[in-house]
């Protein structure tokens, strides 16, 4: 018999394998989760970690472990509907839900892919700008030619190690930046774990908060997860698989953690103790110059331009496996309706960004955008994850279920208000 992977591609089923120990065995599984990290890690979130530090120092440190132990409990949940059903969170939708219900939320998921895309193309084209002057829209169509070529020569487990290494150089280049400034690290040990509310702030809160889950991540984990190849019918097999993932996710995560960390470490060590506001980052690139040299400038820019780059490629990746799960499908890039899912996304953002007058006001309409479809998605996944009917044994439990309603309803309010605030 066959049996198909999460990239869609028939493989024979598995066969029993000498049992690996140890760390071995868990590092077959790193990647997956990773790719999500990426999306933590996006220039939307740079924008707002630069914010939070050049305006409070090292006092909203806190909200990046906040944020962090959320994603980690929703994006487990959404891989153990993976792991449990073989069928990603689009997949899941289209088969368990009526049409009339599925359809509407899946098209709604399409739409926030596309402003998805618009924020990761913007950040790729903004550091073009930043490292050779090319103006944003022609950085733009850059940005998205090499996302095409990435995701359309390459298979998933290619990708997976592109991914791997840009945020691993992302991570490098932090470190250097860390090294050319003084750091409180008594000061920031207490802000990472102690929540602090300074006048003016709660703007900046709701934005890094309601941000960092994002509807396009919770569809994509829930497909790659399903790119280790394991045996559905054995229930040993699949709880294997789910405490593996559960170390695969908390290690990704935690390392998106200490790079938004280190955004906001940096941006208090120079532009808060400096008195300097940063409102966008073009002005961070220019005032980090005078403060610490032409070369740390250019390793921004450049740790910028993986980031855009990286989170484009997983954001065209995710519109792909929501496109192909409208029809029950999985993704895999050499499929018309998966390739079709790619296109929509990144080619409706890029005429949105060359059509517009302003594309950063564009940006802003596009975080509305997902600020109304993500409690949508939240409440789609619980709902499925708590159902015996699609879980079987594996459902969530009534205390597990509690909480991802709880997280639910906060990221909704924080989504509402950060909406509210908008106008």
């Amino acid at each position: 018999m066959q049996t198909t992977t999460g990239s869609g591609e028939p493989q024979p089923r598995p066969k029993k394998r000498r049992r690996h120990t140890g760390g071995l065995e868990i590092l077959r599984y790193i990647g997956p989760g990773l790719l999500v990290t990426v999306g933590f890690i996006d220039p939307g979130n740079w924008a707002s970690n630069l914010a939070a530090g050049a305006d409070y120092g090292y006092l909203l440190l806190w909200m990046v472990t906040l944020s962090t132990i959320m994603l980690i409990i929703l994006q487990h949940n959404v891989a153990h509907l993976g792991i449990a059903t073989g069928l990603c969170l689009s997949e899941a939708a289209a088969t368990y839900l009526a049409p009339r219900y599925a359809r509407p939320i899946l098209i709604s998921a399409m739409l926030a892919s596309v402003s998805t895309s618009l924020a990761e193309i913007l950040g790729g084209a903004i550091a073009l700008q930043m490292l050779f002057g090319i103006p944003v829209r022609i950085g733009a169509v850059l940005t998205v030619l090499l996302v095409l070529f990435l995701l359309f020569t390459h298979g998933y487990r290619p990708i997976e190690k592109w991914i791997i290494t840009f945020v691993s150089l992302i991570g490098l280049s932090f470190i250097y930046e860390l090294t050319l400034v003084s750091i409180d690290w008594p000061t920031a040990a207490t802000a990472w774990v102690t929540p602090s509310f300074p006048e003016g702030s709660m703007v900046i809160i709701m934005s890094v908060l309601g941000a960092v889950v994002m509807p396009h991540n919770l569809f994509l984990h829930s497909e790659v997860i399903q790119s280790r190849q394991w045996n559905l019918s054995d229930d040993g097999v699949i709880r294997k698989q789910l405490r593996y993932e559960y170390f695969d996710t908390i290690f990704s995560m935690v390392i998106g953690w200490a790079i938004n960390s280190a955004m906001i470490l940096l941006a208090a060590a120079t532009f808060f103790s400096e008195g300097i506001s940063v409102t966008e980052l073009q002005q961070a690139d220019s005032l980090l110059q005078p403060l610490l040299g032409k070369h740390a400038t250019v390793i921004f820019a450049v740790a910028l331009l993986f980031a855009g780059v990286a989170s484009t490629v997983t954001s065209g990746m995710a519109a792909g496996t929501i496109f192909a799960g409208i029809y029950k499908e999985p993704y895999h890039i050499g499929s018309r309706r998966s390739r079709t899912g790619v296109l929509l996304s990144l080619l409706l953002a890029l005429a949105i960004i060359l059509l517009i007058r302003d594309p950063f006001r564009g940006l802003i309409y596009s975080q509305m955008a997902l600020s109304i479809q993500l409690p949508v998605t939240i409440f789609l996944q619980v709902h499925l994850t708590s159902s015996e009917k699609v879980m079987g044994k594996f459902k969530n439990s009534l205390y597990l279920k509690a909480v991802l309603y709880l997280l639910g309803a906060v990221v909704t309010a924080l989504n509402v208000m950060l909406l509210v605030s908008f106008f």
